[in-house]
């Protein structure tokens, strides 16, 4: 499986053609731009689907190993056939299948994703900016922002295992493997950003995929999946939070994606959802980025999307219930399996008994927030505790919170 699957490479086969960016936002600038007409490489893995099908047939369902390479099989057969349908209308579906949609609703029968975003971006507009510290409006350069995180990585690691690069071509302002992160060149970066890429991008997608690398037994959990995003993405954005790295922007810009997602799915083209983002105070090259992320390899004339933004929220929402269900039920390190792979929580749940009798190793790396267990468990403690308290009931009732 791991041979098979190293050559879907689902971004990489999705992305678009370098100058595409220029060449729209000058014809933008003339009046004159058009959504852009994506040519994508025309894809075959009916070899690599067969391979696959092969393990979804030989594996025992009854054992956690079996049901591991069923679901994870299936999900690269998936990913396969969503890159064969690149820039046709077919890529809709599987993108659906593979990461959900906005009108999906969270975990524990909450309200849909794109409702969540939609709180999210009213209450960050809603924020006074004269709140934010002079600090937090000072631009960083992704130059400067390397040399920083290469030295943080540095000094966690002792040694340079993960190499921090510049990306001219780079969709996403930041994107990290095993052994590399890049940044996006041409970004610009804030204050807060050091925090979310050393905790989102290198001590969760860095780390989970160094600590599969030493499994024995799974290899496989090295490898980022379609169906491990939602928790990948969650694990990564909770890490932002626990440690105090998130904030309301940054919340804005995953909310924000959700929202365009939803928007071209109801029929919003290429421009349409551009301009959302440059309402949304945007610049026009962060924009542009922003929108291409929501087409890649899908129609850009409304009605289709490619739909992996709206695992943020969904995921954030499942890792962080997970965590307080963990507390609550005693089991605090199971989480800390979490990061021997690249899994869903599904999974590390079936492992428990995998991990106990040492098939699978534990993680050889953990993040710094989730070594000191103690003041994790204090901080879910309390938001296990503060979830009790409705805020409409004390509005309901006249209540003043000095009162208290």
């Amino acid at each position: 499986m791991v041979r098979v699957a190293r050559d879907i490479r689902v971004l990489a086969l999705l992305s678009w053609p370098v100058g595409t960016e220029a060449a729209f936002l000058a014809a933008y600038a003339a009046g004159t731009a058009r959504p852009p007409v994506i040519e994508y490489p025309k894809s075959d893995f009916s070899a690599a689907r067969a391979e696959l099908e092969a393990i979804v047939c030989e594996a025992d369902p009854q054992h956690p190993l079996g049901q591991y390479l069923i679901d994870a099989a299936r999900s690269w057969k998936n990913a396969a056939l969503m890159c064969e349908s690149a820039g046709t209308e077919r890529m809709l579906a599987y993108s659906k299948e593979l990461y959900g949609a906005p009108n999906e609703a969270l975990p524990g029968n909450g309200p849909t994703a794109r409702e969540a975003a939609q709180h999210f971006i009213s209450i960050a507009d809603e924020l006074d900016p004269g709140l934010l510290a002079p600090s937090e409006s000072i631009h960083i350069s992704a130059t400067a922002l390397r040399l920083q995180l290469q030295n943080d990585l540095d000094d966690y690691f002792n040694a340079r295992v993960i190499e921090v690069e510049l990306d001219p071509d780079l969709i996403a302002k930041a994107a990290a493997g095993a052994t590399r992160i890049r940044l996006r060149a041409s970004a610009a970066f804030s204050q807060y950003d050091r925090g979310q890429l050393l905790n989102h991008e290198a001590f969760v997608h860095s780390i989970t995929a160094l600590n599969g690398r030493e499994q024995p037994v799974l290899p496989s959990l090295s490898l980022s999946s379609p169906r491990t995003t939602a928790t990948q993405e969650g694990l990564a954005t909770f890490a932002e939070q626990i440690t105090g790295s998130i904030d309301i922007g940054r919340m804005k810009r995953i909310s924000l994606r959700i929202e365009a997602v939803a928007r071209a799915l109801d029929g919003a083209d290429f421009i349409d959802v551009f301009r959302f983002f440059l309402d949304a105070g945007q610049t026009p090259q962060e924009s542009f980025s922003s929108a291409q992320r929501i087409f890649r390899g899908v129609p850009t004339t409304g009605g289709h999307a490619f739909t992996k933004d709206t695992v943020y929220l969904r995921g954030l929402v499942g890792v962080h219930t997970f965590f307080r269900w963990a507390l609550r039920s005693g089991n605090l390190p199971l989480c800390r399996h979490l990061f021997a792979g690249k899994m869903t929580l599904a999974d590390v749940q079936r492992f428990e008994p995998l991990f106990e009798a040492g098939v699978l190793l534990a993680p050889r790396w953990l993040p710094p927030w989730l070594t000191r267990i103690n003041g994790l468990a204090g901080m879910l403690a309390f938001s296990l505790f503060a979830n009790r308290i409705r805020l409409d009931a004390i509005a309901d009732e006249g209540g003043v919170l000095l009162d208290f």
